[in-house]
């Protein structure tokens, strides 16, 4: 019995399958601690937060998007099926906010390490991962958003979740940054909640602004003991959606 085949929906919930957005790859992970290598896509749809700089806003703002158009359900054996159609050996699913869904990635994200396939898992950190999803995950890339962000602190900052994600021994966290002005506020985050290892990564979807913006934050990032994240795609492909 193939991987995919295994897959057999066992609740109402898994039978409707994962709501997505779009699946592509073969490309290059862009963002953290794993940028340059070859990676599979996966996004998701829905989130719970609303940023206002959110460069994904097509996975949940159905105010400017049309969900019957921007999604569809595909059940776990179909994603199962694509991503092992391709030898890519790091999956990442993203969104939106895939914690969501995580009852129904529970058993693709575990087919997929069974198969041999590190999976990450792009989440903003608000919501507390199953035992299950933590044992199945290889990484997780968590985005605590910043008061630039938009939205109540108590929203956007989950202590249980992160906690989790802390202890999980698996988290990279990742904040994204407006300029060194936000520094003192990801440093506050960081001891509070006892987050390691550390990326930091500006807010940027040109690669005019993107490199500007990395060579303001490079020195006082190093001096804070941190790691820079570049956008690697935005570099090589501007905004350009499913690439």
């Amino acid at each position: 019995m193939s991987v995919a085949s295994s897959l057999l929906s066992t609740t109402a919930e898994e039978a409707r399958g994962v709501q997505m957005v779009e699946m592509f790859g073969p490309t290059f992970q862009g963002e953290g601690p794993r940028a340059g290598q070859q990676a599979l896509f996966i996004r998701l749809a829905q989130c719970n937060l609303a940023c206002g700089w959110c460069d994904s806003r097509f996975t949940w703002d159905w105010t400017r998007y049309d969900p019957r158009k921007e999604t569809r359900r595909l059940p776990a054996a179909d994603i199962a099926e694509w991503v092992l159609a391709r030898p890519t050996p790091l999956v990442v699913i993203t969104g939106g906010e895939p914690l969501l869904q995580q009852q129904t990635l529970v058993p693709l994200v575990g087919a997929l390490a069974q198969a041999g396939r590190r999976v990450e898992v792009e989440t903003n950190g608000t919501i507390t991962p199953s035992l299950e999803l933590v044992d199945a995950v290889t990484t997780f890339n968590v985005s605590p958003k910043l008061a630039h962000a938009g939205g109540r602190q108590s929203r956007r900052l989950d202590s249980a979740a992160l906690h989790t994600l802390a202890g999980s021994g698996k988290a990279a966290f990742k904040f994204v940054v407006t300029g060194p002005g936000d520094l003192d506020e990801v440093a506050a985050i960081v001891d509070r909640f006892a987050l390691a290892p550390v990326w930091v990564m500006p807010e940027a979807t040109d690669s005019a602004g993107l490199v500007a913006a990395q060579r303001e934050l490079a020195d006082v990032v190093l001096a804070r003991g941190w790691n820079l994240s570049t956008r690697l795609h935005v570099l090589l492909r501007e905004d350009t959606r499913g690439r």
